[in-house]
């Protein structure tokens, strides 16, 4: 009987021993799932490690604690894959992660500069989220992270983008940031990059060729920043980027104001029915063909400021043949088809003898009555016509007193 109680209780001893190790027990602070392998530890105003955790947790989270330093803690957990140490106190990244990480969050902590051994030889490492911290500097090794996809340091301090971004990010979050400038070669390597969130910084232009690998860029945010529309030499490349790009562009920049760096040539003037020299707008103004349809009123335009012209009738057509004295050009003849009636319009003209030399008169009188007749349109018997007789300018003599 005594030995039965003997082996019954070595039995118990050796339970009460080896269980914690080899089967798991979730520390009282926290809760578990998933025979003990996904832990929840957060919220518990924890300063260190609770006791009693597997080296083989999947999962570990340890967000809103009192954590200062976790530095060579973790290094254990050779099977974790997801580890949040967000919002804690916490002024750099755990030194020594295990290499099995696939998504690390460390969002809302002191950490000040992300150096290049915090997440070096994280080959698996998916996700990485150092958001809402004081990042100043963020130092990467492109060809130790190949699996990173999605990198968010939003909401930090820096200044300008990081450089050796991973070739295989997908999604890039820098918003909430102080960024004014984008390096040469930052972001040309970037080939599958699909999300840019550049939003709420102080970017005043875009570097030329910045954003011309990013081949399959589908969305990027660009508002909120100070751009500087009235710069023509570095704003108009971002302008010209977002009218040609493919990607979703949210916030384009400067799209309510003008941009002074367009073209500024004038539109080609438009015939007018009297310019500053009559014979020779004459001809210039036959040139230019319009639509029979729907004709332009043509526009006057006034030079000399001796000249007042009474009554100016536009022309009703321009297809019509047009003869002016003292041109040397053959008469223009009319399209074949039914053509508008003639209408005959006599604009008076007073000029100075110091106006126009073209149209003073000879002898010594100081003012010059003038008739310039101009028949719009086309008359119904145009083929009992002379074709040299289709505008006339003459001048009337003066009549002695």
């Amino acid at each position: 009987m005594e030995y039965q109680i003997l082996n019954a209780s070595t039995c118990l001893l050796v339970l009460l021993v080896f269980i914690p190790t080899g089967l798991g027990i979730c520390p009282s602070s926290c809760k578990c799932s998933g025979n003990d392998r996904n832990v929840d530890c957060s919220g518990r105003n924890l300063t260190v490690l609770p006791q009693g955790l597997q080296d083989n947790l999947t999962y570990l989270n340890l967000s809103f604690n009192q954590f200062v330093d976790l530095d060579h803690q973790l290094t254990r957990f050779t099977n974790l894959r997801t580890l949040d140490i967000s919002n804690n106190w916490l002024k750099n990244v755990p030194a020594h992660l295990p290499k099995s990480l696939w998504e690390l969050y460390a969002t809302n902590n002191n950490i000040k500069v992300l150096q290049k051994l915090d997440t070096a030889y994280q080959w698996n490492l998916r996700v990485l989220d150092v958001s809402r911290n004081m990042v100043e500097r963020a130092v990467l090794i492109n060809n130790t992270l190949s699996s990173l996809k999605f990198l968010n340091l939003s909401s930090n301090k820096l200044w300008t983008v990081p450089t050796n971004m991973p070739y295989n990010i997908e999604t890039v979050d820098l918003s909430n940031n102080f960024l004014s400038q984008i390096l040469p070669g930052t972001l040309v390597r970037l080939q599958h990059l699909t999300s840019l969130y550049l939003h709420n910084n102080k970017f005043s232009y875009i570097p030329d060729k910045a954003f011309d690998q990013l081949s399959q860029l589908q969305v990027v945010t660009l508002y909120n920043n100070p751009w500087s529309c009235s710069d023509n030499q570095n704003i108009p490349y971002v302008l010209q980027w977002v009218q040609g790009t493919a990607a979703r562009v949210v916030g384009a920049p400067c799209a309510d104001q003008p941009w002074p760096w367009a073209s500024t040539t004038p539109a080609p003037a438009q015939p007018t029915a009297l310019d500053s020299s009559p014979m020779s707008k004459g001809t210039e103004a036959a040139d230019r063909e319009t639509s029979a349809a729907a004709p332009e009123a043509t526009k006057v335009t006034k030079t000399h400021k001796q000249f007042k012209a009474k009554e100016v009738t536009p022309l009703a057509t321009q297809r019509h043949p047009v003869l002016l004295p003292g041109t040397g050009r053959p008469p223009l003849h009319a399209p074949d088809g039914p053509q508008e009636a003639a209408a005959t319009r006599t604009i008076h003209v007073q000029g100075s003898a110091e106006g126009n030399a073209s149209l003073a008169p000879a002898t010594g009188s100081s003012t010059t009555p003038m008739t310039l007749s101009i028949t719009s349109g086309m008359p119904t018997n145009y083929s009992k016509m002379p074709p040299s007789t289709t505008a006339t300018l003459r001048k009337e003599e003066p009549t002695p007193s």
